[in-house]
């Protein structure tokens, strides 16, 4: 005999009261901000292994369209990769075998540099004497009267050398193995990444991820790796026609830093700021090295380099700062060189994730384009 089935009963949700919405949206919140703060420390606490492999992986996506043009010539994966450490060892061979000289001219020259720093600042004194005053009445209108005192703990640099020599020797180390494995299996990491999708949508978007990635940090670090060069060469042919001593020094100085934007070229500005106190006399020519290497560096800042890299390699520089600033204090010199290629990677997963307007408002606008200063 058949059976009347009855259905199951419904059961109704009752509504979340504001409490309780205010609470769930919190505990979401705060997971997520302990899981930033989880990865941030994480990445301080890795810093030693993954800074060189992120130094190597920026390296290869760099050098990755030489690989691919010697791989299409019939050169076996493993033998591009190894052409490529070769080059990346050549070119820094070269780079310090061209400040080896002249540096070591300039180190032997240290004495009678500081001689005539101290010369240069006592004609200075009246500066100092007037911040001293100054000191005297903040002192007087604070009510402290205590002095701040800086105590520089002694130690043996030959024992600092020997503590952290064996660190950097690994770190080279593995930053040349990730390099080659890297360049030499980036077609199977990219095979293996798209195996994991589900589906064709999904296989179509992570292959123009990784498209997108490496065309990125490639193009924009091979042009920036072009305009650096030829604004060394014209800071260091300019600062020769002025007659500043060791000239091509400072210009190498300035292709080499100007891979750090920003910071790079302050840094270079004060460097020949000092070069000008040691060598001139009088206070004009003390400012015309770093006179000339501003005036070169902005019109590469707003002329060349977005000629170069053109609109589609747009970034908003104020996320460029902060990418800056956090990867700096993060992992210092070797984050500085990462900043704005992980801005480029994250541009390329937001340009195939999100939609395009939303990915355009979230990276940049065509008219702010940072350059490589």
């Amino acid at each position: 005999m058949r059976q009347n089935r009855q259905p199951p009963p419904t059961i109704r949700l009752q509504p979340k009261t504001g409490l309780a919405l205010g609470l769930s949206t919190g505990s979401q919140v705060s997971v997520i901000l302990l899981g930033i703060f989880a990865t941030f420390m994480a990445l301080d606490a890795a810093q030693v292994i993954m800074a060189p492999v992120s130094l190597a992986i920026v390296t290869g996506l760099m050098f990755s369209p030489i690989a691919l043009a010697m791989e299409r010539r019939g050169l076996p994966v493993w033998a591009s990769a190894t052409v490529i450490v070769l080059l990346f060892l050549l070119i820094i061979g070269i780079t310090t075998l061209l400040f080896a000289f002249p540096l070591s001219l300039w180190l032997d020259r240290l004495p009678a540099i500081w001689a005539q720093l101290q010369a240069q600042l006592t004609n200075w004194r009246h500066i100092f004497e007037s911040l001293s005053g100054l000191q005297e009445q903040i002192r007087a209108v604070t009510g402290s009267g205590s002095t701040m005192t800086v105590d520089v703990a002694d130690a043996s640099t030959v024992t600092e050398i020997a503590v952290i020599a064996p660190t950097i020797a690994a770190q080279i180390i593995l930053f040349l193995a990730s390099l080659y494995f890297f360049v030499a299996t980036r077609h199977m990491i990219r095979l293996s990444v798209l195996s994991l999708c589900f589906n064709r949508r999904a296989r179509l978007r992570a292959a123009h991820m990784f498209r997108d990635a490496e065309w990125f940090v490639s193009r924009y670090l091979l042009s920036i790796s072009i305009v650096n060069l030829g604004l060394g060469l014209a800071v260091g042919l300019a600062l020769w026609l002025a007659g500043v001593p060791s000239p091509f020094l400072w210009g190498m100085l300035a292709f080499v830093l100007n891979y750090v934007i920003y910071i790079g070229p302050a840094l270079v500005a004060v460097i020949l700021l000092g070069v000008g106190l040691a060598t001139y006399d009088s206070m004009s020519l003390v400012f015309m090295p770093p006179a000339i290497y501003l005036m070169l560096n902005l019109i590469e800042a707003q002329v060349v380099t977005p000629q170069v890299i053109g609109r589609t390699l747009t970034l908003n520089p104020f996320f460029v700062l902060l990418s800056l600033s956090f990867w700096i204090w993060l992992w210092g010199p070797a984050g500085g060189f990462i900043a704005v290629p992980s801005m480029l990677l994250l541009m390329a997963v937001l340009r195939n994730i999100l939609p395009e307007r939303n990915a355009a408002a979230v990276a940049g606008s065509p008219s702010s384009t940072p350059s490589a200063n």
